[in-house]
């Protein structure tokens, strides 16, 4: 397919004009960031691996009812996707204490939540994408309570779905990110998933060595940040690792001298 002109450019992705009025060509870089892109740097491979992983979660959503702006996959980078209106708000949802709660409310890193937690914080690079109550998303009009329902309804059945798709691979899901948007049908619209979900927004770790499948491992210059998208990828069942077989799980513990310096968590 020829490339279309170039609409947007994020800081880990790049959209396109689609072949079609509605759609666009979504196509995932190698670029990675943290800290509201202060930190900035690149992860070989990254674009390829979260699309193949992007591509596998949102399908499997759609499988249980959730209504996505993925259409399918194109090529290694790119996928053709609906276009919306993205809503101004990225949820967050946290079942394990982990990254700026720990921070701002004073939390042990792997703590477990009483309950999942769902936050809300306003998408703005140049304000540090503050949290925000959903008082603030009433006030300013970002969403309305029709749609706030839908979203928070489809949050929950998401985590729910996610942290068993990813326990039966021994993986935790101790956060991520979600972000929606609306598709317009003339006057009418409706809130969908958009963007992605990947190792880039979720915080993966080992169910066994608590070793960080996810760009923690960038922020915090860890090391081995390919490998362990890439170990995600395999788990899935999206690649085939030539130490195992097809369904078989890669032992983290022969690979402790690149994937190195976390913590087993603690029971």
């Amino acid at each position: 397919m020829s490339r279309r002109s170039k609409l947007y450019e994020g800081k880990a992705k790049i959209l396109y004009e689609g072949p079609e009025p509605g759609t666009l060509i979504q196509y995932f870089k190698d670029d990675a960031t943290a800290f509201n892109a202060e930190k900035k740097g690149t992860i070989n491979g990254k674009g390829v691996i979260n699309n193949r992983i992007s591509e596998h979660v949102f399908t499997r959503l759609s499988h249980i009812g959730i209504p996505t702006h993925f259409i399918r996959r194109l090529n290694m980078r790119e996928q053709l996707v609906r276009q919306v209106e993205i809503i101004p708000i990225e949820v967050v949802l946290r079942n394990v204490a982990a990254g700026s709660i720990c921070k701002r409310l004073g939390l042990e890193e792997g703590e477990p939540l009483p309950h999942t937690l769902i936050e809300y914080y306003y998408k703005d690079d140049s304000l540090g994408d503050p949290l925000i109550a959903e008082e603030h998303i009433a006030c300013f009009n970002w969403a309305s309570p029709e749609e706030m329902q839908d979203i928070s309804s489809m949050a929950i059945r998401i985590n729910d779905f996610l942290c068993g798709m990813f326990a039966a691979i021994d993986i935790r899901l101790v956060d991520f990110k979600l972000e929606f948007g609306r598709l317009f049908d003339g006057d009418y619209s409706r809130v969908i998933l958009a963007d992605e979900i990947s190792p880039d927004g979720c915080r993966l770790w080992d169910t066994v060595s608590g070793e960080k499948l996810d760009k923690d491992r960038f922020r915090r210059d860890m090391g081995g940040e390919e490998e362990a998208y890439r170990e995600v990828a395999r788990r899935l069942g999206l690649l085939q690792n030539e130490d195992t077989g097809p369904g078989e799980v890669l032992d983290l513990s022969s690979h402790r001298s690149r994937l190195r310096g976390t913590p087993p968590v603690k029971k």
